[in-house]
């Protein structure tokens, strides 16, 4: 049996579970999915402990029955999003002691290392550092070092930090779900891995994922990462939004956005109205479509123009000539590449996380946006065991597990074994 990987994502609307394979042709085959609502996440951060563990345990448990007898679901990818994402840039130098022995991933691996070592303010961790160019010897602009010969190896990093205490809470709901965490990824870069294409990232490109709690940004150029952000808005407020304006129930909101919603009140007829049922036998109330796509356009162009900021904050706005990429559950909203296109003055597209996956996939629905980062993290554990070298084998437990080894002294090393510790002593 080939190498599995899992991959679990905690959103604040739903929690899904995948379970990947890849094929003879280096295509992604999802085996296996788990879903369920998500009841203890808000805005991408855990906020009730047991609920979460209940929805995830929901989830796996199904993508479990549908591998049944084949697999045990034990070792998972886990993204991580939140308000309290940050990026910044850093650059790393290693002197190497042989001058005449090639440049090797070992003296990659220690320059990275350094980068974990980097002192943050109190509460605040590495979760992922990203290298972008390499300068050897003072020869700029290198994208792979390996094989090259010189002493001095330096390279420009993009380094995501967030709080310990959100990264702790994932760990702990995944443990006591009898999980174990692997990898923690940091969402947009999962997204952007499964809809984007490396043509994309090349021309220079931004993948917007609006989800349930969050919208994830990530902006890439010359196929390296250049900027990423979370705005702490997503599809759960304009519900709110609706709720609000037209005073129904939450549930009546939600369903009125996805059957009638629209990013633009403009291609709405004045004339169409739908009629909610009133509570207790009181009357029921009429909504017209034009009024309910004006409250939606409202909260969508706050989220646009927040999301132009961060693409003029990063200084690339001028070179993306892929325009615009929007994925995630909050991408299915009708009119809303338009008005993506209308502030911003980029084309803009849906993405679709079919980029890497094998055509045989016979999951419902898998190739909904909303999708996207579950399979992305997937595809993130299969880049992990190609970065360190493991060659895909047989899992002679008939376990779900990866094989990437950690990085040393990394975020998820010192953290994830403090809060293990710290659960054996509550126990």
């Amino acid at each position: 049996m080939a190498e599995i990987i899992v991959g679990l994502d905690i959103g604040t609307t739903k929690i899904a579970c995948f379970v990947g394979k890849k094929n003879e042709h280096g295509k992604i085959e999802i085996l296996s999915m788990g879903k369920s609502e998500s009841l203890g996440v808000m805005r991408g951060m855990v906020s009730n402990i047991e609920k979460t563990v209940q929805s995830i345990k929901v989830a796996v448990d199904e993508a479990q029955q549908r591998v049944e007898g084949e697999l045990t679901i034990r070792v998972v990818n886990v993204g991580i999003a939140g308000q309290h994402i940050k990026s910044l840039q850093h650059r790393g130098i290693h002197t190497r002691d042989q001058v005449d022995s090639e440049i090797s991933q070992k003296d990659i691996n220690a320059l990275v290392e350094d980068m974990y070592k980097l002192v943050m303010q109190p509460g605040e961790a590495i979760i992922t550092v990203l290298p972008q160019e390499y300068i050897i010897d003072n020869e700029q602009g290198i994208k792979d070092p390996i094989g090259m010969l010189g002493r001095r190896l330096e390279a420009n990093f993009h380094i995501i930090t967030g709080q310990v205490g959100a990264s702790l809470n994932i760990s702990k709901c995944v443990e006591k779900a009898g999980l174990e965490v692997k990898e923690i990824i940091l969402e947009p870069i999962a997204s952007a891995d499964a809809v984007l294409s490396d043509e994309e990232k090349e021309a220079g490109v931004v993948l917007v994922d609006i989800g349930g709690g969050t919208t994830d940004v990530a902006i890439f150029h010359e196929g390296i990462i250049r900027h990423t952000a979370v705005i702490p808005f997503g599809g759960n407020v304009i519900t709110e939004d609706i709720k609000e304006g037209c005073t129904i129930m939450k549930r009546q909101a939600e369903m009125l956005k996805m059957k009638f919603g629209s990013a633009l009140a403009s291609e709405s007829q004045e004339n169409e109205v739908v009629c909610i049922p009133g509570l207790r036998g009181r009357e029921p109330k009429e909504i017209t479509i034009r009024n309910l796509a004006s409250i939606i356009q409202a909260r969508m162009e706050e989220i646009v123009d927040l999301i132009h900021y961060e693409i003029l904050n990063s200084g690339y706005s001028k070179k993306l000539i892929g325009g615009i990429v929007v994925t995630g559950g909050g991408s299915q909203l009708k009119h809303i590449t338009q008005l993506f296109e209308y502030i911003t003055g980029m084309d803009t597209r849906i993405g679709y996380p079919t980029e890497h996956l094998a055509n045989n996939n016979h999951i419902e629905n898998l190739t909904s946006p909303m999708y996207s980062t579950g399979i992305g993290l997937v595809l993130k554990g299969f880049e992990a065991l190609e970065k360190k070298g493991v060659t895909p084998e047989a899992a002679s437990s008939g376990a779900v597990k990866t094989h990437s080894v950690k990085n040393r002294g990394s975020f998820f090393d010192n953290i994830v074994k403090r809060s293990s510790d710290w659960f054996k002593e509550e126990e």
